[in-house]
């Protein structure tokens, strides 16, 4: 028996095992193999250890084909320039200098929703900064900015060997299992045994982990290794379907009813609060979890067919955390994650500002350049 059909079966008889597999693996490597190489990196009769690239250093491969340096033009985030209508109907441009993106001490070279090219250029290909130069927050977004940019980019880095099993039997798994024609794995659940008997049973949505993968298809791998990853044809064919992504939205739907939303306009996306939102809010809070089930909400909406859902579900989230002072445990994933899954760069524009009205303290707010605050804030102040 080999060491992951192991693991899935002591995970599917003990719900709990999961989290607390991760919690220890999360304690050894960062509560006691870091802090370790950290000591050890820092002594200079070490010369092994301290050439390493040590944390905060960020290298590209200086050796990228053109193929992957020519990235193609996406209509979402090429909008009509890169500016703001103001109150009084003034057009504000973003200042858009190299130098100044450079020395912004806020500048994400993952963070392309303030460049005012039409065709976003690849980051530097190399960003290295001091270890007390940027704090916790800023480079935890700056890791989410790098996951988001490759996601609204098609995964220019991703390796094009598309499932051999799939390329053999011309299979669609993804497609197949929202058309009804076979379930999900390993659970063998079919798309409408969960839109009619998973609505509403919230300890099984809570607590099953295989089946996100399946409503919520990628082009990138989950925990699921039974569950396949989209291929180009597949997400083509997927959006030539009324019918699969009609079963997708009501998958959406299934999925904001467990999480305390209710979709109100299935035509722009528009969300509320569902009447039993403060359970499902409390369930949210403590579950951290459907913070990385949202953000595969979010990014599958974006590929099959609903990019303009993502905006109001972002918009929500940013109302709730900011506004509303609920959802605390969601709120560091909104603004790192949620607002860079958007698509629609004009959109992600309007959800940072929104963001950085409601913020407090404002000096703390890292998920736009100090320029763009800046100006922001002078707008204010007139």
């Amino acid at each position: 028996m080999s060491w992951s059909n192991l693991f899935y079966r002591i995970r599917r008889r003990m719900p709990g095992f999961k989290d607390l597999f991760y919690h220890f693996f999360g304690w050894f490597l960062f509560g006691l193999i870091n802090p370790l190489w950290r000591c050890l990196s820092r002594i200079p009769a070490l010369p092994l250890f301290s050439g390493w690239r040590r944390r905060g250093e960020i290298e590209h491969d200086p050796e990228q084909s053109e193929d992957k340096q020519r990235l193609r033009k996406y209509s979402s985030d090429v909008e009509a320039g890169v500016t703001e209508v103001l109150p009084d109907n003034r057009i504000e441009s973003w200042p858009s200098e190299k130098k100044a993106e450079e020395e912004d001490e806020l500048h994400c070279d993952y963070d392309s929703t303030w460049e005012s090219e039409h065709v976003e250029s690849p980051p530097s290909k190399k960003t290295t900064y001091s270890r007390g130069h940027r704090n916790y927050k800023f480079s935890r977004f700056e890791n989410a900015a790098r996951d988001m940019w490759n996601y609204r980019h098609d995964y220019p880095n991703l390796h094009r060997t598309e499932n051999s099993w799939q390329q053999e039997h011309d299979a669609k798994p993804n497609l197949n299992f929202y058309l009804g024609n076979t379930p999900s794995l390993p659970d063998g659940v079919y798309i409408k045994d969960f839109h009619n008997n998973w609505y509403g049973d919230y300890a099984r949505l809570e607590y099953v982990h295989t089946f996100i993968q399946w409503l919520f298809p990628l082009q990138e791998p989950g925990v699921n290794y039974e569950a396949k990853t989209l291929t180009k044809q597949e997400i083509q064919d997927f959006l030539n379907s009324d019918d699969a992504k009609c079963n997708l939205r009501l998958s959406y739907e299934l999925m904001l009813d467990f999480y305390g939303i209710k979709l109100k306009d299935v035509e722009t996306g528009e969300v509320t609060r569902a009447p039993n939102w403060s359970e499902r809010f409390q369930n949210l809070n403590r579950h951290t979890h459907n913070n990385l089930r949202i953000t595969r909400i979010l990014k599958c909406l974006g590929t099959l067919g609903y990019p303009h859902y993502q905006a109001p579900l972002v918009q929500f989230f940013l109302e709730e955390t900011l506004v509303n002072n609920e959802l605390q445990s969601v709120k560091d994933s909104a603004l790192s994650y949620f607002v860079l899954a958007v698509l629609n760069r004009q959109e992600r524009q309007k959800l940072l500002k929104f963001a950085y009205e409601h913020y407090e303290p404002k000096e703390e707010f890292v998920w736009c350049p100090k320029k763009i605050q800046r100006v922001w804030s002078s707008h204010w102040q007139e």
